[in-house]
Protein backbone atom coordinates (compact mmCIF):
# COMPACT_ATOMS: atom_id res chain seq x y z
CA UNK A 1 0.00 0.00 0.00
CA UNK A 2 1.41 3.32 -1.11
CA UNK A 3 0.79 6.66 1.31
CA UNK A 4 -0.10 9.51 0.42
CA UNK A 5 3.29 11.02 0.95
CA UNK A 6 4.40 8.16 -1.96
CA UNK A 7 5.93 5.93 0.88
CA UNK A 8 5.01 2.49 1.09
CA UNK A 9 3.12 2.01 4.13
CA UNK A 10 3.30 -2.35 4.10
CA UNK A 11 3.41 -4.92 2.02
CA UNK A 12 0.82 -7.91 2.35
CA UNK A 13 0.45 -10.63 -0.23
CA UNK A 14 -3.41 -10.50 -1.42
CA UNK A 15 -6.11 -12.87 0.39
CA UNK A 16 -7.72 -15.44 -1.72
CA UNK A 17 -11.37 -15.98 -0.97
CA UNK A 18 -13.94 -19.00 -2.46
CA UNK A 19 -15.76 -15.79 -3.95
CA UNK A 20 -12.40 -15.09 -6.28
CA UNK A 21 -12.58 -18.93 -7.22
CA UNK A 22 -16.41 -19.13 -8.21
CA UNK A 23 -15.83 -15.70 -10.46
CA UNK A 24 -13.19 -17.60 -12.07
CA UNK A 25 -15.30 -20.72 -12.63
CA UNK A 26 -17.44 -18.26 -14.29
CA UNK A 27 -15.16 -16.17 -16.49
CA UNK A 28 -13.58 -19.70 -18.04
CA UNK A 29 -17.11 -20.62 -18.70
CA UNK A 30 -17.63 -17.51 -20.81
CA UNK A 31 -14.39 -17.45 -22.54
CA UNK A 32 -15.32 -20.89 -23.04
CA UNK A 33 -18.16 -19.83 -24.98
CA UNK A 34 -17.12 -17.05 -26.88
CA UNK A 35 -14.33 -19.28 -28.70
CA UNK A 36 -17.48 -21.90 -29.23
CA UNK A 37 -19.85 -18.50 -30.61
CA UNK A 38 -16.91 -17.39 -32.73
CA UNK A 39 -16.27 -20.84 -34.40
CA UNK A 40 -20.18 -21.03 -34.68
CA UNK A 41 -20.30 -18.33 -36.74
CA UNK A 42 -17.24 -18.73 -38.32
CA UNK A 43 -15.06 -16.13 -38.14
CA UNK A 44 -10.99 -15.58 -36.69
CA UNK A 45 -10.51 -16.06 -33.13
CA UNK A 46 -7.47 -15.15 -31.04
CA UNK A 47 -7.47 -18.14 -28.69
CA UNK A 48 -5.56 -18.78 -25.55
CA UNK A 49 -3.52 -21.92 -26.17
CA UNK A 50 -1.56 -23.96 -23.22
CA UNK A 51 0.60 -26.32 -25.64
CA UNK A 52 1.98 -29.62 -23.98
CA UNK A 53 5.18 -29.06 -22.22
CA UNK A 54 8.15 -29.93 -24.32
CA UNK A 55 9.83 -33.62 -24.51
CA UNK A 56 13.21 -32.01 -22.84
CA UNK A 57 10.96 -30.51 -20.21
CA UNK A 58 8.76 -34.22 -19.83
CA UNK A 59 12.19 -36.29 -19.16
CA UNK A 60 13.19 -33.96 -16.83
CA UNK A 61 10.63 -34.05 -14.55
CA UNK A 62 10.10 -37.87 -15.03
CA UNK A 63 14.10 -38.47 -13.99
CA UNK A 64 13.02 -36.04 -10.97
CA UNK A 65 9.57 -38.20 -9.98
CA UNK A 66 11.43 -41.51 -9.99
CA UNK A 67 13.97 -39.80 -7.01
CA UNK A 68 10.60 -39.54 -5.11
CA UNK A 69 9.02 -43.02 -6.16
CA UNK A 70 6.28 -41.97 -8.43
CA UNK A 71 6.49 -43.27 -11.57
CA UNK A 72 5.43 -41.58 -14.77
CA UNK A 73 5.47 -43.70 -18.01
CA UNK A 74 7.88 -42.63 -21.04
CA UNK A 75 5.85 -42.71 -24.54
CA UNK A 76 2.15 -42.24 -22.90
CA UNK A 77 0.01 -39.89 -24.29
CA UNK A 78 0.31 -36.43 -22.24
CA UNK A 79 -3.12 -35.28 -21.00
CA UNK A 80 -3.32 -32.93 -17.91
CA UNK A 81 -5.42 -35.78 -15.92
CA UNK A 82 -1.53 -37.48 -15.68
CA UNK A 83 -0.94 -34.83 -14.20
CA UNK A 84 -3.25 -34.63 -11.78
CA UNK A 85 -2.76 -37.98 -10.37
CA UNK A 86 0.90 -37.40 -9.81
CA UNK A 87 -0.38 -34.51 -7.48
CA UNK A 88 -2.72 -36.85 -5.99
CA UNK A 89 -0.14 -39.52 -4.89
CA UNK A 90 2.03 -36.64 -3.82
CA UNK A 91 -0.73 -34.98 -1.35
CA UNK A 92 0.68 -37.16 1.67
CA UNK A 93 4.25 -37.32 1.12
CA UNK A 94 6.31 -35.15 2.61
CA UNK A 95 8.45 -33.87 -0.87
CA UNK A 96 4.36 -32.24 -1.69
CA UNK A 97 5.26 -29.35 -2.05
CA UNK A 98 8.58 -30.05 -3.48
CA UNK A 99 6.44 -32.15 -6.54
CA UNK A 100 3.65 -29.14 -6.97
CA UNK A 101 6.75 -26.50 -7.73
CA UNK A 102 8.24 -28.87 -10.22
CA UNK A 103 5.13 -29.80 -12.02
CA UNK A 104 4.17 -26.05 -12.29
CA UNK A 105 7.62 -25.16 -13.77
CA UNK A 106 7.47 -28.03 -16.08
CA UNK A 107 4.31 -26.53 -17.98
CA UNK A 108 4.67 -24.72 -21.19
CA UNK A 109 3.56 -20.90 -21.44
CA UNK A 110 0.40 -19.80 -22.57
CA UNK A 111 0.52 -17.72 -25.72
CA UNK A 112 -1.94 -16.26 -28.07
CA UNK A 113 -2.80 -17.51 -31.53
CA UNK A 114 -5.26 -18.06 -34.40
CA UNK A 115 -4.40 -21.40 -34.62
CA UNK A 116 -6.43 -23.66 -31.94
CA UNK A 117 -3.75 -26.27 -29.76
CA UNK A 118 -6.81 -26.45 -27.04
CA UNK A 119 -5.22 -25.42 -23.23
CA UNK A 120 -3.62 -27.87 -21.87
CA UNK A 121 -3.57 -26.57 -18.69
CA UNK A 122 -7.32 -25.86 -17.97
CA UNK A 123 -7.86 -29.07 -20.25
CA UNK A 124 -10.31 -27.55 -22.53
CA UNK A 125 -10.12 -27.89 -26.65
CA UNK A 126 -10.79 -24.28 -26.91
CA UNK A 127 -10.61 -20.83 -24.79
CA UNK A 128 -10.34 -17.63 -25.39
CA UNK A 129 -9.59 -14.61 -23.51
CA UNK A 130 -13.30 -12.72 -23.65
CA UNK A 131 -13.81 -11.07 -20.11
CA UNK A 132 -11.17 -8.34 -19.92
CA UNK A 133 -11.82 -6.02 -22.65
CA UNK A 134 -10.72 -2.76 -21.08
CA UNK A 135 -7.04 -4.28 -20.01
CA UNK A 136 -6.38 -7.14 -23.04
CA UNK A 137 -6.03 -6.68 -26.20
CA UNK A 138 -6.60 -9.90 -27.03
CA UNK A 139 -10.20 -9.85 -25.52
CA UNK A 140 -10.96 -6.78 -27.72
CA UNK A 141 -9.88 -8.55 -30.77
CA UNK A 142 -12.49 -11.71 -29.50
CA UNK A 143 -15.59 -9.42 -29.28
CA UNK A 144 -14.87 -7.25 -32.18
CA UNK A 145 -15.37 -10.97 -34.16
CA UNK A 146 -18.62 -11.26 -32.13
CA UNK A 147 -19.63 -7.85 -33.37
CA UNK A 148 -19.26 -8.88 -36.75
CA UNK A 149 -20.41 -12.50 -36.94
CA UNK A 150 -23.44 -11.61 -35.13
CA UNK A 151 -23.82 -8.45 -37.01
CA UNK A 152 -24.11 -6.40 -34.07
CA UNK A 153 -23.29 -3.34 -35.22
CA UNK A 154 -20.38 -1.00 -35.87
CA UNK A 155 -17.02 -2.49 -33.94
CA UNK A 156 -15.87 -5.28 -35.80
CA UNK A 157 -12.48 -5.37 -36.87
CA UNK A 158 -11.46 -4.12 -40.18
CA UNK A 159 -11.74 -6.85 -43.16
CA UNK A 160 -6.94 -6.64 -43.21
CA UNK A 161 -7.47 -7.39 -39.60
CA UNK A 162 -7.92 -10.91 -40.27
CA UNK A 163 -4.90 -11.39 -42.46
CA UNK A 164 -2.92 -10.19 -39.35
CA UNK A 165 -3.61 -12.42 -37.08
CA UNK A 166 -1.25 -14.27 -36.70
CA UNK A 167 1.48 -11.52 -36.64
CA UNK A 168 -1.14 -9.66 -33.79
CA UNK A 169 -0.90 -12.83 -31.67
CA UNK A 170 3.16 -12.84 -31.52
CA UNK A 171 3.14 -9.36 -30.56
CA UNK A 172 0.51 -9.60 -27.52
CA UNK A 173 2.11 -12.37 -26.57
CA UNK A 174 5.51 -10.35 -26.42
CA UNK A 175 3.95 -7.49 -24.71
CA UNK A 176 2.44 -9.38 -22.12
CA UNK A 177 5.42 -10.79 -20.73
CA UNK A 178 7.09 -7.56 -21.19
CA UNK A 179 4.03 -6.08 -19.09
CA UNK A 180 4.30 -9.19 -16.50
CA UNK A 181 8.13 -8.31 -16.62
CA UNK A 182 7.45 -4.39 -15.35
CA UNK A 183 5.02 -5.45 -12.98
CA UNK A 184 7.93 -8.30 -11.04
CA UNK A 185 10.38 -5.19 -11.42
CA UNK A 186 7.90 -2.63 -9.86
CA UNK A 187 6.79 -4.73 -7.04
CA UNK A 188 10.37 -5.68 -6.32
CA UNK A 189 11.30 -2.12 -6.34
CA UNK A 190 8.93 -1.21 -4.11
CA UNK A 191 9.34 -4.03 -1.67
CA UNK A 192 13.06 -3.11 -1.31
CA UNK A 193 12.03 0.25 -0.49
CA UNK A 194 9.78 -1.04 2.08
CA UNK A 195 12.34 -3.29 3.79
CA UNK A 196 15.32 -0.80 3.28
CA UNK A 197 15.25 0.42 6.95
CA UNK A 198 15.03 -3.61 8.32
CA UNK A 199 18.31 -4.85 7.35
CA UNK A 200 19.46 -7.13 10.14
CA UNK A 201 15.90 -8.03 10.50
CA UNK A 202 14.90 -11.83 10.50
CA UNK A 203 12.28 -13.11 8.25
CA UNK A 204 10.29 -16.28 7.29
CA UNK A 205 10.44 -17.46 3.73
CA UNK A 206 10.16 -20.64 1.42
CA UNK A 207 13.11 -21.49 -1.08
CA UNK A 208 11.85 -20.79 -4.13
CA UNK A 209 14.99 -21.20 -6.85
CA UNK A 210 17.72 -23.68 -6.39
CA UNK A 211 20.83 -22.34 -8.80
CA UNK A 212 24.73 -23.30 -8.83
CA UNK A 213 25.75 -20.07 -7.50
CA UNK A 214 23.27 -19.66 -4.27
CA UNK A 215 19.23 -20.15 -3.27
CA UNK A 216 16.53 -17.54 -4.22
CA UNK A 217 14.20 -17.04 -1.02
CA UNK A 218 10.54 -15.72 -1.15
CA UNK A 219 9.37 -13.98 2.57
CA UNK A 220 6.23 -15.13 3.58
CA UNK A 221 5.77 -11.91 4.74
CA UNK A 222 5.27 -9.93 2.10
CA UNK A 223 6.39 -12.10 -0.79
CA UNK A 224 9.49 -10.27 -1.54
CA UNK A 225 12.12 -12.45 -3.21
CA UNK A 226 15.87 -11.96 -2.52
CA UNK A 227 19.16 -14.62 -3.37
CA UNK A 228 21.25 -16.48 -0.57
CA UNK A 229 24.63 -16.28 -2.27
CA UNK A 230 26.43 -19.86 -2.14
CA UNK A 231 29.18 -18.19 -0.56
CA UNK A 232 27.06 -17.27 2.27
CA UNK A 233 25.93 -20.67 2.83
CA UNK A 234 27.40 -22.64 6.13
CA UNK A 235 30.90 -23.54 5.60
CA UNK A 236 31.34 -26.47 3.16
CA UNK A 237 31.61 -26.73 -0.69
CA UNK A 238 28.06 -27.35 -2.30
CA UNK A 239 26.93 -29.73 -5.29
CA UNK A 240 24.19 -27.94 -7.61
CA UNK A 241 21.30 -31.16 -7.69
CA UNK A 242 19.34 -29.68 -11.17
CA UNK A 243 17.26 -33.54 -10.90
CA UNK A 244 16.11 -32.48 -7.53
CA UNK A 245 16.13 -28.80 -7.21
CA UNK A 246 18.75 -28.95 -4.40
CA UNK A 247 22.09 -27.88 -3.41
CA UNK A 248 24.39 -30.69 -1.02
CA UNK A 249 26.98 -30.29 1.08
CA UNK A 250 29.45 -32.76 0.43
CA UNK A 251 31.83 -32.58 3.57
CA UNK A 252 28.52 -32.03 6.22
CA UNK A 253 25.57 -33.24 4.04
CA UNK A 254 23.81 -30.30 4.86
CA UNK A 255 20.71 -30.32 1.95
CA UNK A 256 18.98 -27.19 0.76
CA UNK A 257 15.54 -27.82 -1.97
CA UNK A 258 13.33 -26.22 -3.85
CA UNK A 259 10.47 -25.41 -1.03
CA UNK A 260 12.05 -25.63 2.27
CA UNK A 261 10.98 -23.43 4.74
CA UNK A 262 13.62 -21.20 5.98
CA UNK A 263 14.33 -18.38 8.19
CA UNK A 264 16.67 -15.52 6.47
CA UNK A 265 18.17 -12.65 7.69
CA UNK A 266 17.71 -9.31 5.22
CA UNK A 267 21.59 -7.96 4.78
CA UNK A 268 20.79 -6.04 1.22
CA UNK A 269 17.83 -4.24 -0.03
CA UNK A 270 18.68 -1.96 -2.96
CA UNK A 271 15.36 0.02 -3.76
CA UNK A 272 16.64 1.25 -7.39
CA UNK A 273 17.33 -2.33 -8.54
CA UNK A 274 14.90 -4.02 -6.44
CA UNK A 275 17.39 -6.76 -5.25
CA UNK A 276 17.65 -7.97 -1.57
CA UNK A 277 20.39 -10.36 -0.51
CA UNK A 278 19.81 -12.44 2.64
CA UNK A 279 21.91 -14.48 5.35
CA UNK A 280 20.56 -17.85 6.02
CA UNK A 281 19.54 -18.80 9.72
CA UNK A 282 21.44 -21.75 11.04
CA UNK A 283 20.77 -22.53 14.65
CA UNK A 284 19.53 -19.06 15.56
CA UNK A 285 22.47 -17.39 13.97
CA UNK A 286 23.14 -15.48 10.61
CA UNK A 287 25.82 -17.96 8.60
CA UNK A 288 28.79 -16.21 7.57
CA UNK A 289 30.01 -18.57 4.79
CA UNK A 290 33.27 -19.44 4.05
CA UNK A 291 36.67 -17.85 4.56
CA UNK A 292 37.67 -18.59 0.77
CA UNK A 293 34.55 -17.94 -0.85
CA UNK A 294 33.05 -19.41 -3.78
CA UNK A 295 31.74 -22.33 -1.62
CA UNK A 296 35.01 -23.81 -1.35
CA UNK A 297 35.85 -26.02 1.84
CA UNK A 298 38.08 -24.61 4.39
CA UNK A 299 41.84 -26.23 4.42
CA UNK A 300 43.88 -26.85 6.74
CA UNK A 301 46.76 -24.13 6.86
CA UNK A 302 50.16 -25.53 5.89
CA UNK A 303 52.84 -26.00 9.13
CA UNK A 304 54.68 -22.68 9.34
CA UNK A 305 58.42 -22.59 9.35
CA UNK A 306 60.54 -20.86 11.10
CA UNK A 307 61.29 -17.25 10.02
CA UNK A 308 59.09 -17.32 7.07
CA UNK A 309 55.74 -16.35 6.72
CA UNK A 310 53.07 -18.56 5.84
CA UNK A 311 51.60 -18.13 2.07
CA UNK A 312 48.14 -18.75 1.08
CA UNK A 313 47.43 -19.71 -2.16
CA UNK A 314 43.89 -17.93 -3.42
CA UNK A 315 42.26 -19.63 -6.85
Amino acid sequence: MIGDDGRVERVVQRERFDSHKLIEDFMIAANVAAAEEIERVKRPCMYRVHDLPTQEKLDNLREFLSTVGIPFAKGQVIKASIFNGVLEKAKTMTEAPLINEVILRSQAQAVYSPDNLGHFGLGLARYAHFTSPIRRYADLLVHRALVDGLKLGEGQLPADGWERFGEIGQHISATERRAAAAERDCVNRFTAAFLADRVGAKFDGKVSGVTRFGLFVTLTETGGDGLVPISSLPNDYYDHDEVRHRLIGKRHGMTFSLGDSVEVELSEANPLTGGLVFRLMVDGKASLGVPFGRGKPARKLPPRKSGKPRKIKRK
